[in-house]
């Protein structure tokens, strides 16, 4: 009986598991370079935890399961709750700010599509314990700099969410909630019927409209002319002082709401070249999660990268393995076996497991792109030598292993 993997998952051959492990190290190494350590949570948690912080509407979203034990658990959706649940369990008396990163697989019972899986990886960073600019300048720095390392032009877009809450501020907090989601959505047309159906006061609609239509270099100067001169804009101002000593290349943007109640401050968005209407690949912000899951008041910014979108748009190859074959006799198999041993200290080695004849190794050899074949025969064996041949320009040479380790090693 056949079995086929499950819908909404992926196999990974050899090669695209080396391009993946390639980008995913690239990633790590500027995450590393900033000062983030890294972190690893459970696959499963308890339900609670996510219905917590995004509602019992997500749960038709979720692979969810009651254990043996009658409790109700879940495979994660996301990271960023976990992070928090792990802070709170196991890190409040750590100093701050926490600087922590996470690579894994999230799962969610969605309809499958094209760069979106029911099983996908998450790349996520959070910044815990400081609600300064600063903190979401770094924040907003490292994921520019993240996409850059491995190729990927993008658009970032930069709002701060205090500014559309002020404005919102005379609604009830149901009200505001909602508005935010339309709004993060982009569903004007959903957004003024809203408006007409909470019978919004009519000055608050316009300036609402015209506000989340704010880009550029002038809008938020346009933004105080609507709002006042509240700390929020000043705020946002420090933050995008802060992103030109970063370096960082930014489009002002009040159209953008990440249309969570727990975002507080701060929230951006990148938009990658080449993934058509689906092309957001990382998006995070400031937020307040830590006193939900019984913690303190302590601020956070964090953000994810959608891995599987990066690697659609990705042009980074796999990392050349360099695969050194053994090519020896059945006379000096045992031999091969240990020159194997010695050099895998150094290199990928392959050694014949089929008995296969000099010949059959060589074309071996040539079919999964060895750069060099050690060839170990009767006159290697009684000089105590080995044979390096070279397999791109055809020549070859008699070395002592240690000049070979020293020639082709790593």
């Amino acid at each position: 009986m056949k079995i086929s993997r499950p819908r909404g998952t992926r196999d990974f051959l050899p090669e695209d598991t080396r391009r993946r492990r390639n980008v995913e190290n690239i990633l790590r190494n500027v995450v590393r370079n900033w000062g983030f350590s890294e972190i690893i949570t459970p696959t499963f948690e308890k339900l609670d935890l996510f219905t917590l912080k995004s509602g019992e509407g997500i749960v038709g979203e979720l692979y969810n399961f009651t254990d043996k034990g009658d409790r109700e658990m879940t495979l994660r959706p996301e990271l960023t709750a976990p992070v928090m649940r792990m802070y709170v369990n196991e890190m409040q008396a750590n100093q701050r700010p926490l600087k922590l990163f996470y690579f894994e697989n999230c799962f969610r019972y969605e309809r499958p599509q094209k760069g979106r899986f029911r099983e996908f990886w998450q790349f996520g960073v959070e910044l815990i314990g400081s609600n300064k600019p600063d903190a979401d300048a770094e924040v907003i720095a490292l994921a520019s700099e993240m996409l850059s390392a491995v190729g990927i032009k993008g658009s970032l877009h930069v709002n701060h969410l205090g500014v559309i809450r002020n404005l919102l501020s005379i609604l009830e907090p149901e009200h505001q909630s909602k508005i935010m989601r339309l709004v993060d959505k982009k569903d004007d047309t959903g957004l003024v019927d809203y408006l007409e159906d909470i019978d919004a006061p009519g000055h608050l609609r316009l300036e609402l409209m015209e506000l989340i239509s704010l880009t550029g270099d002038e809008a938020i100067e346009r933004a105080r002319q609507i709002v006042g001169d509240i700390p929020e804009l000043d705020e946002y101002q420090e933050l995008l002082d802060l992103l030109d000593a970063y370096g960082v290349e930014y489009i002002i943007d009040f159209g953008i709401a990440r249309g969570l109640d727990y975002y507080t401050g701060m929230v951006f968005e990148i938009y990658a070249e080449g993934l058509g209407a689906q092309n957001q690949v990382c998006g995070g912000g400031s937020y307040q999660l830590i006193k939900l899951f019984g913690g303190g008041d302590v601020p956070s910014t964090g953000f994810g990268l959608g891995f599987d979108r990066i690697m659609e748009v990705c042009e980074i190859e796999p990392d050349d393995e360099k695969p050194v074959v053994i090519i020896a006799k059945d006379s000096t198999r045992l031999e091969a076996v240990k020159v194997a041993t010695r050099l895998r200290e150094h290199m990928p080695v392959y050694v014949d497991l089929m008995k296969r004849n000099f010949k059959a190794q060589f074309s071996y050899a040539n079919n999964i792109g060895a750069h060099h074949v050690v060839i170990i025969g009767e006159n290697e064996v009684e000089a105590g030598k080995v044979t390096l041949k070279d397999m791109d320009s055809g020549e070859q040479e008699l070395l002592e292993l240690e000049e070979v380790i020293q020639r082709i090693g790593n």
